[in-house]
């Protein structure tokens, strides 16, 4: 580390004020604190004192989404191989598997950090202010909610909507009233359609080649909107290469591992789980808002399966929770510490409805079976809404004790 800090400490004199690289300091001074804490301090009254600084927060939340992409990696060669015939079992072809899903995922995760941070450091330059942390979760969330077989070009198009449309334009990190891995995906779903829905997106081939005959790729979700009226859903069956998961248990263990089809980093709970588990422990992520959502999500499901009007409300309550990206957007999306709700009651309110509307909006909608996202969306918009009210209801009871003990 001493040989890291003395190259920062030659270059410093070329970017600081008479230097010749003078107006690129801010970006120098990005680089230099993603490797060291910052040498300057407040000058104004300090309300919080602490020895983690807004970058290593976000560093935490990068280890926490590193089984996910590590997974998804492997899962991306898995399914490849599956729908060409080769290595059935799990452990077959291992190296292979990751070789290939590497080469798929690693360009997606490379593209969103080169424009974003890109962008990022461009607005830092022109603006001559600090470069914003927030892009450092970003960058690394945007590819794990896409599809492996997305172009690199609308991973770009998409990256550079999410940072000048759904966060520069509001005042940088901090200011977004939406979750800009979130706002990525929604303008890639609305934008381009083909890409983000259907059976083929989620199966990546080789190029030239032509998807194998007989093999959809389809996700869980598909499957479970496009049941046959009357079937009974609850126990789906999930084939895959020839093979046929046809009872609930077995159904539910492949959705907990994740060795189905679907967005890179989004299925495989266990992975999530390990990543939750890490933010709780850190005190990073909330857990007000994970149980409110996962409760919200569960009692959608449980009055789904009450009333039972089309096969999808007929999912097992907790097979429909480990569908999709629910566990995902529970664990990463809702979480957001700038674009979800601040108060503690305002979390629990926030996280409920979230999972209750993803659920509802995964079943009702027959255009989008996978809801999750919007719900998200919807609470991040009526997040101040929600803290508002939490604030003034907290006001009002203290108002109403003051009268009381004036009287």
């Amino acid at each position: 580390m001493q040989f890291l800090r003395n190259f920062f400490d030659n270059l410093r004199p070329n970017f600081e004020e008479g230097g010749k690289f003078e107006k690129y300091y801010k970006a120098f001074e990005a680089m230099e604190t993603f490797a060291f804490t910052p040498p300057h301090t407040t000058h104004n009254g300090a309300h919080i004192r602490d020895a983690i600084d807004l970058k290593r927060t976000m560093f935490f939340v990068i280890i926490a989404l590193i089984p996910s992409l590590l997974f998804g990696i492997w899962n991306t060669g898995h399914q490849y191989y599956l729908s060409i015939g080769q290595y059935p079992e799990l452990m077959d072809g291992f190296m292979d598997k990751i070789i290939f899903g590497a080469i798929r995922v690693l360009p997606i995760v490379v593209v969103s950090y080169a424009v974003g941070l890109g962008i990022e450091f461009g607005i830092a330059v022109a603006k001559n202010h600090s470069v914003n942390e927030g892009y450092l979760v970003s960058g690394m969330l945007i590819p794990l909610v896409l599809p492996s077989e997305i172009p690199l070009w609308m991973v770009a198009v998409a990256t550079a909507f999410a940072v000048l449309i759904g966060k520069e334009v509001f005042g940088g990190t901090g200011m977004n009233i939406l979750n800009p891995a979130l706002t990525a995906r929604a303008f890639l779903f609305f934008a381009y359609p083909t890409k983000m829905s259907g059976n083929m997106v989620w199966i990546p081939q080789e190029s030239g080649m032509a998807s194998v005959d007989g093999y959809t790729g389809e996700t869980l979700l598909s499957q479970a909107y496009n049941a046959p009226a009357g079937s009974q859903f609850g126990s789906v069956a999930y084939d895959a290469a020839g093979v046929q998961y046809g009872s609930l248990a077995d159904t539910m263990w492949a959705s907990f591992w994740g060795w189905i089809p679907g967005s890179i980093g989004e299925t495989s709970v266990f992975a999530i789980l390990l990543g939750a588990a890490f933010l709780l422990y850190t005190g990073i992520g909330s857990w007000r808002i994970m149980l409110s959502f996962l409760i919200g999500g569960l009692g959608m499901s449980m009055i789904f399966n009450a009333w039972g009007a089309n096969p999808f409300m007929s999912v097992h309550p907790l097979q429909q929770l480990m569908m999709g990206s629910f566990m995902f957007g529970m664990v990463f999306m809702a979480t957001d510490p700038v674009s979800a709700a601040q108060t503690n009651t305002g979390k629990w309110i926030y996280g409920f409805f979230a999972g209750f509307l993803g659920i509802m909006i995964r079943v009702f909608n027959p255009a989008y079976p996978e809801g999750i996202m919007m719900a998200i969306l919807f609470m991040n918009v009526m997040a101040p809404l929600i803290d508002h009210y939490v604030v003034e209801a907290n006001i009002n009871r203290r108002l109403k004790r003051a009268k009381a003990v004036a009287s």
